[in-house]
């Protein structure tokens, strides 16, 4: 048996200090999310039944159900994903496979940093201006989803490039050593190994999409409205704006309803986050590297 050094004595009791305090710092991150999600469930869980869920607000939006808010919501985060994923990947594609490294690509990539760095609110006045008055779409899910997949552009361009550059150089050459276009590359190497990394930059987009309220209040969402929207150019409800409305704008609203309305939204993201994480995961166990 070796003696113990008293120098190894020092490095494992310094390792169990910085493990100890990882920890503690682990805990302290998720203590905020469960005492919130503890919180709504205690205030909020009553009120949820199949009639909230299905049936649409009454009495002014003090009783009834969320249904048309959920509908609305689910609207604007798919038309959103529409047209930001296709653009995003596009860009980072071509950011990461076809730019060279010059002026155009530096200032390509402030732009994508700086647009990241907008208040909302400033997205929501740019989306009526360009969406609502001059494209001539009016207050619509398509202005609102149009207005969010500009705000959120940044945060799939980004995922996206940094995923294309961790798929290995030597994966490129082997392609192009058979005579492969570097197109061919792309779409047969590249991107189906990407495609995991991507995914955390659409996962990130669902969840900011889903909460926002600023972007949406002025751009297509409705204070209330008693049917359901037909297609992308009419107006519609949607979750964050009515947890805004029945917060603030509306007396006499049972102390549970608002904290049901959060409780409902919170799920939501959690559903579409679990959903393309699962999906994620499974695209990851299939690489070979």
């Amino acid at each position: 048996m070796f003696e113990i050094s008293e120098i190894n004595k020092r490095n494992q009791k310094t390792q169990k200090l910085f493990q100890i305090l990882f920890m503690m710092m682990t805990v302290l991150l998720i203590m905020p999310v469960v005492a919130i999600l503890g919180m709504l469930i205690y205030k909020g869980g009553s009120i949820i039944s199949v009639d909230f869920l299905f049936s649409n607000p009454t009495n002014g939006m003090t009783a009834g159900g969320i249904f048309p808010a959920i509908f609305g919501t689910v609207w604007l985060v798919a038309v959103a994903l529409l047209v930001s994923v296709p653009i995003g990947v596009a860009a980072a594609i071509y950011l990461s496979e076809y730019a060279p490294d010059n002026w155009l690509t530096r200032i390509i990539n402030l732009a994508i940093i700086n647009l990241a760095g907008v208040p909302s609110i400033v997205h929501a006045l740019f989306g009526v201006g360009a969406f609502v008055i001059f494209f001539g779409f009016g207050t619509s899910i398509l202005a609102a989803s149009l207005t969010l997949a500009i705000m959120t552009l940044p945060v799939v361009i980004v995922a996206s490039r940094e995923s294309l550059q961790a798929v290995p150089l030597a994966f490129r050459m082997a392609c192009w050593n058979m005579g492969a276009t570097r197109w061919q590359t792309i779409r047969r190497v590249v991107l189906p190994n990407a495609v995991s990394g991507i995914l955390t930059g659409v996962i990130l987009e669902v969840s900011r999409t889903t909460g926002e309220t600023a972007p949406i209040m002025f751009t297509g969402a409705a204070f209330f409205l008693p049917f359901l929207p037909q297609s992308v150019f009419d107006q519609t409800m949607a979750l964050s704006l009515h947890l805004f409305v029945v917060s603030t704008q509306v007396p006499g609203v049972p102390e549970d309803l608002p904290y049901g309305v959060a409780l409902v939204l919170i799920a939501m993201v959690l559903i579409m986050n679990s959903l393309s994480i699962a999906f994620r995961m499974y695209l990851r166990g299939k690489k070979k590297w």
